[in-house]
């Protein structure tokens, strides 16, 4: 009984990791642009001395030393698009994530989800997915999916220190409130 048990979970052990590397398979995609960011960094970056008198300052350092991981993939190819957008159903699927907000207009579909964290404070990650984007262009090249994730402990409290610093989307700032 032992023996099944062990090949049970070790048959198990890979699913496990499965929603933490699913989105990793685009990384090595010539026509997808990747930006991965590991906890050493967001360590090495909290370590930065910065004006402790700042509040901002302060909140961007806390939220720093919290995170895992960031993790921006995006391209204009459409077939990898699709298969951005596939990866995203199955991981939303899987995943205990819930729709923060939509936005649709003539330019982009932009979807923000979130996963509840420890309390009603905090953020185990945020995902972002953005489809149809017509002319955005950096570097010379265009941009039509973009899929974000953003993992860690994430203090809502201080989210909008976070959306300051990073030009992130000010609508962060109601993420997991309650309405």
């Amino acid at each position: 009984m032992k023996k099944y048990i062990l090949i049970t979970l070790i048959a198990l052990l890979p699913i496990a990791g499965f929603s933490q590397s699913l989105f990793d398979k685009f990384e090595d995609l010539d026509e997808v642009t990747a930006v991965v960011v590991n906890k050493s960094m967001f360590n090495l970056l909290s370590k930065i001395d910065v004006d402790v008198d700042d509040p901002e300052a302060r909140d961007f350092m806390d939220i720093a030393s919290s995170l895992k991981s960031l993790k921006v993939f995006t391209t204009d190819n459409e077939k990898i698009g699709s298969q951005m957008k596939a990866s995203v159903s199955s991981y939303l699927q899987s995943s205990q994530m819930e729709e923060l907000m939509r936005v649709k207009d003539k330019d982009a579909n932009v979807k923000f989800y979130i996963k509840q964290g420890r309390d009603d404070d905090h953020v185990s990650e945020l995902l972002m997915f953005i489809t149809g984007m017509n002319n955005v262009e950096a570097d010379g090249r265009k941009f039509e999916t973009v899929l974000l994730s953003l993992t860690g402990d994430i203090d809502l409290n201080k989210i909008n220190s976070l959306t300051k610093k990073m030009n992130l989307p000010e609508e962060l700032n109601e993420a997991g409130k309650k309405n």
